[in-house]
C-alpha cells in the first residue's frame, strides 16, 4: 500500500486516522504506557513515537493482523481464558508486547515477563491475569 503522509505524522496517527485501524490506542501519546504498541519487522515498538514515513517499505503487523481468520493467536486466546483484562484499553497493546516478550525469550518466569512487560500500563490492575496468559501463551507458542 502507497500513502502521501506529512513527515510529522506518528504511526500510530496514520493507523488510527487514515487506515481506520484502531486497535492501537493512544494512551499517553509521550511512549510511557504501551498502549499504542506495534510490531515493525518483528519488533514491539511505541506507534506514538515512530514516525510513518519511517515505516516505508517494512512489515507493520497491528493486532487487528494476529489472528490468523477466525482462529485467534494463541496469546490472544490466552488473555480471554485467563481474564486478563477489564476495560480493555490497553488490551491490544498489552497482547503485542506479549507476544513480542515471548518470541524474545523473555517469558521464561514471572519475574522476566514483569520486567519486560513494565512498559504496558494497565490502569484496572489486571496483572496476575496477564503474566498468566503470558505464561500459558509462551508454553503454546513454544517458548515457555
Amino acid at each position: 500500500m502507497e500513502l502521501t503522509v506529512d513527515a510529522r505524522t506518528s504511526l500510530l496517527d496514520l493507523l488510527r486516522e487514515r487506515l481506520a485501524l484502531t486497535g492501537a490506542k493512544k494512551g499517553c501519546d509521550h511512549g510511557q504506557c504501551g498502549a499504542c504498541t506495534v510490531h515493525i519487522d518483528g519488533r514491539r515498538v511505541a506507534s506514538c513515537l515512530t514516525l510513518a514515513a519511517k515505516v516505508d517499505g517494512r512489515e507493520v503487523l497491528t493486532i487487528e493482523g494476529l489472528a490468523e481468520g477466525d482462529t485467534l493467536h494463541p496469546m490472544q486466546q490466552a488473555f480471554i481464558d485467563h481474564d486478563a483484562l477489564q476495560c480493555g484499553y490497553c488490551t491490544p497493546g498489552q497482547i503485542m508486547a506479549a507476544v513480542a516478550c515471548v518470541a524474545e525469550g523473555n517469558a521464561t518466569s514471572r519475574e522476566r515477563i514483569r520486567e519486560y512487560m513494565s512498559g504496558n500500563i494497565c490502569r484496572c490492575g489486571a496483572y496476575v491475569g496477564i503474566v498468566a496468559a503470558i505464561e500459558d501463551a509462551a508454553a503454546k507458542m513454544g517458548r515457555g
